[in-house]
């Protein structure tokens, strides 16, 4: 029995936030994050290079703050830090269901993420490891879904 190739090469997946709620309605759900993991590392174990834009919808959203009187821009970077915690979390997940992984930060928070450089993360994707991407752009006004395409034509995903 022959196994088919995979359709893609290079798969460049958004994962919001709200998708580590599980049956929570803030945080995250461990169990959840542990399943979603699982699914991932099912469809990496086929030979596909894989990135994934994390959200932080589960924790804050930058809109929601700024609507609650916050300046758009500092609730924006609340709504960044947000993904970097969710992107700690998937790492970790990821790991130990038994596949390497990167947390590539767009910001600079060297002690839990790498720097964005994106020959770096091309290499990393090359070799195999699974690149979990955090912090959007990096900028204010830019969401997750804006920096996942962006991140998705840059490595041709």
């Amino acid at each position: 029995m022959s196994v088919e190739k995979p359709a893609y090469r290079r798969v460049l997946l958004k994962l919001s936030g709200e998708a580590l709620l599980g049956a929570k309605t803030y945080g995250i759900d461990y169990a959840r994050i542990r399943a979603i993991a699982k699914e991932i590392k099912d469809v990496h174990s086929l030979g596909v290079e894989m990135a994934i834009m994390i959200g932080g919808g589960n924790i804050f959203r930058g809109v929601a703050g700024a609507a609650s009187g916050l300046d758009r821009a500092s609730a924006d970077q609340m709504g960044l830090l947000a993904t970097v915690m969710n992107g700690i979390a998937l790492q970790d997940a990821l790991e130990q269901a038994g596949v390497a992984t990167r947390h590539v930060s767009a910001l600079e928070i060297r002690s839990v993420a790498e720097p964005f450089i994106r020959r770096r993360a091309e290499r990393h994707l090359e070799k195999g490891r699974l690149v979990v991407f955090s912090a959007g752009l990096g900028s204010p006004y830019f969401p997750t879904d804006t920096a996942a395409a962006l991140r998705a034509l840059v490595f041709r995903a």
